[in-house]
């Protein structure tokens, strides 16, 4: 499978002139763009080869749920992708791994790929809990889709039908390890590291029953450093947030990318 590159515009730009030009200037095959919710619709008239990703979703198709975004709707827009469970929604709104796995099921239900994002704090790191905070999170952030689901707690869900996917068909899932404490802070985590943890997730992926999984890398990627990730075939791409913002900068990354492809 093509390394997937994913730009992560976070709440930039600030104007919708400013949305249209960046778009432009990034359209390149291999790319999944992730504008705010307000500029999706012009970024999807704007690019031509790039695929469209969205930043969040809610887990209900419709209802009183004031400021949300459904997974129709976004699909409805041209939307193929959706990140889900990023750390600076866990921490500053208070996501929890239950909300992230209704998520997740939403996600699948709605006929769209979920990219789940996983990652520890600088404290964990150095406690030593990367892998059981990682484990944590795919468990319970898997935990509505099929198999996942211990049979005793299926009808406990006050959704039922978001667990009617067997784990065997979960063919499309993308997980990004991001440790949260490289993101935006100019220093990524070692290529060493993130095919140990790789290799640590497709043991827990195997474990629940879901095969084919795209594990990709994220925090401080740039174009200096993309390639140290990129040319080893169990890195499936790259998360990309501050260097996303510039056309150039963000082809640069798919470039690399390409060449590994």
């Amino acid at each position: 499978m093509p390394k997937i590159i994913i730009a992560n515009w976070k709440l930039n730009p600030a104007t919708l002139a400013e949305a249209e030009e960046l778009a432009k200037a990034s359209d390149v095959e291999g790319l999944v763009i992730c504008p705010p919710y307000p500029f999706l619709k012009a970024a999807a008239g704007v690019v031509k080869k790039s695929q469209l990703g969205a930043q969040d979703l809610f887990w209900e198709d419709k209802g009183a749920y004031t400021g949300e975004v459904s997974g129709s709707q976004l699909k409805d827009l041209g939307v193929k992708f959706v990140i889900i469970g990023h750390s600076e929604r866990r921490q500053n709104l208070g996501e929890t791994d239950e909300m992230v796995a209704k998520k997740i099921a939403a996600t699948l239900q709605d006929g769209l790929i979920p990219i789940l994002c996983v990652g520890e704090t600088r404290a964990q790191r150095d406690a030593g809990e990367t892998k059981e905070v990682v484990a944590r999170e795919l468990k319970t952030g898997l935990s509505l889709i099929g198999n996942c689901l211990p049979a005793s707690e299926a009808g406990k869900l006050k959704t039922p039908n978001q667990n009617k996917f067997g784990t065997g068909q979960v063919k499309n899932l993308v997980v990004a390890y991001e440790p949260i404490w490289a993101i935006g802070t100019g220093t990524p985590d070692t290529p060493e590291n993130m095919l140990e943890m790789i290799q640590y997730i497709e043991g827990i992926m195997n474990e629940l029953g879901i095969m084919g999984t795209v594990v990709i890398y994220g925090g401080s990627v740039t174009s200096k450093n993309a390639e140290s990730f990129l040319r080893h075939n169990e890195i499936g791409g790259a998360l990309v947030g501050g260097a996303s913002l510039n056309g150039e900068e963000i082809k640069a990354i798919v470039k690399i990318a390409e060449k590994y492809n």
